[in-house]
């Protein structure tokens, strides 16, 4: 068998992700709580396509960028998969409005709110 380079599956670098059914309510406001993910989660429902881990520019250590952005894929928020050597990251807003019907606009309109209250 040839594996061709950036076959994630045949590479081992497939990441794990919950399936829709399994996406569960506390997992999705733990990680929407902390300020570093919630502004992932901005980004994302602001950019038209996927984005590039190192697009989104965090204040915090690479490691810890790491922690977030896990945090955020196991809960079910975002969807990530490597194509080459960088890990493409999009919101799973399908699969979030299917299961909460509503929260994510509630949370990103509530985040936009807080921060045009602060300046």
């Amino acid at each position: 068998m040839v594996t061709r380079l950036g076959d994630e599956a045949a590479a081992g670098r497939e990441l794990a992700h919950p399936a829709r059914s399994e996406i569960r309510l506390e997992q999705v406001l733990h990680a929407l709580a902390d300020p570093m993910r919630l502004a992932v989660v901005r980004a994302l429902a602001a950019a038209s396509e996927q984005l590039a881990c190192s697009a989104i520019e965090l204040p915090v250590s690479k490691s810890t960028s790491t922690h977030h952005f896990r945090v955020l894929r196991e809960s079910g928020v975002i969807r990530q998969d490597y194509r080459g050597t960088a890990k493409m990251t999009c919101l799973r807003r399908e699969d979030l409005d299917a299961r909460f019907p509503g929260l994510l606009d509630s949370v990103l309109a509530a985040a936009a709110g807080q921060e045009n209250a602060g300046r």
